[in-house]
């Protein structure tokens, strides 16, 4: 049966809420060395960003911005700001993904190192990324910035990681808006259950689900929400990551 137009509306409606149509100010800066091999892991918990989907395109988060890791997996397109620094690279932008916090340094000013106390808006983006669009030099440029969807390449992963009653799932390259709101769990032998955040990307469940194949419902910041069906056998493992053929 056919969708009625006004429930489509409000779906295409909700798939955008979390798209920014304006440009916002913040600064950037970068890290992590001409390889951006310093980026690796983070505070979203995605660890090797090259197998996690997300590569060198990758940025951490002021305080402001990070919100405490709700703000992981969303993706920003970054244009240095022309009108305000001759270090910029003139008509150029990229899209990065947020993968790591950066912490606030109280010992600096927040106008003289602190760059990422809050409540400032500040990129510190991975090295490769930071040069695509400002000179090497600069050290840190004024940009603008805007939430755009994430595009990412096959289906949605998680890696369950933990041990008996205590199941500890990362779930990673995300399409869409990117950023994991709620995540349920089923085995084949249980309701759904909410898993509760337990840091970054990274969610938890107390109950014992061995020997079951298990069943995931991953919901957006945005409302939109996949159900992934006996993505792991009941012979899973801890440790061992599962790829669905499912994305946003």
């Amino acid at each position: 049966m056919a969708m009625p137009v006004v429930q489509v509306l409000l779906l295409c409606a909700l798939a955008y809420q979390a798209v920014d149509a304006q440009w916002t100010p913040a600064t950037a800066t970068f890290y992590g060395g001409s390889d951006g091999a310093g980026t690796m892991g983070g505070a979203c918990g995605y660890g090797n960003l090259y197998n996690a989907g997300y590569g060198l395109n990758n940025a951490a988060l002021s305080s402001a911005l990070f919100n405490d890791g709700a703000m992981c997996g969303a993706c920003y397109t970054i244009a240095c700001d022309t009108s305000q620094s001759t270090w910029c690279k003139p008509g150029t932008s990229i899209t990065i993904t947020a993968t790591n916090l950066c912490p606030p340094n109280y010992a600096k000013k927040s106008d003289a190192g602190g760059w990422c106390n809050p409540p400032r808006k500040h990129f510190d983006m991975s090295q490769p990324a930071w040069t695509s669009i400002a000179i090497y030099q600069a050290g840190i440029v004024p940009v603008n910035f805007k939430r755009v969807p994430c595009q990412k390449s096959g289906g949605i992963r998680f890696t369950i990681s933990g041990r008996d009653y205590f199941e500890l799932v990362t779930v990673f390259n995300v399409g869409g808006s990117g950023v994991v709101a709620q995540v349920s769990i089923k085995g084949s032998k249980t309701d759904w259950m909410a898993m509760s955040r337990n840091w970054g990307q990274n969610w938890q469940s107390n109950a014992y689900l061995n020997t079951q194949s298990l069943s995931f419902k991953v919901k957006l910041d945005d409302a939109r929400e996949v159900t992934v069906w006996n993505i792991a056998p009941s012979n899973w493992n801890f440790g061992t990551t599962y790829t669905s053929n499912i994305n946003f």
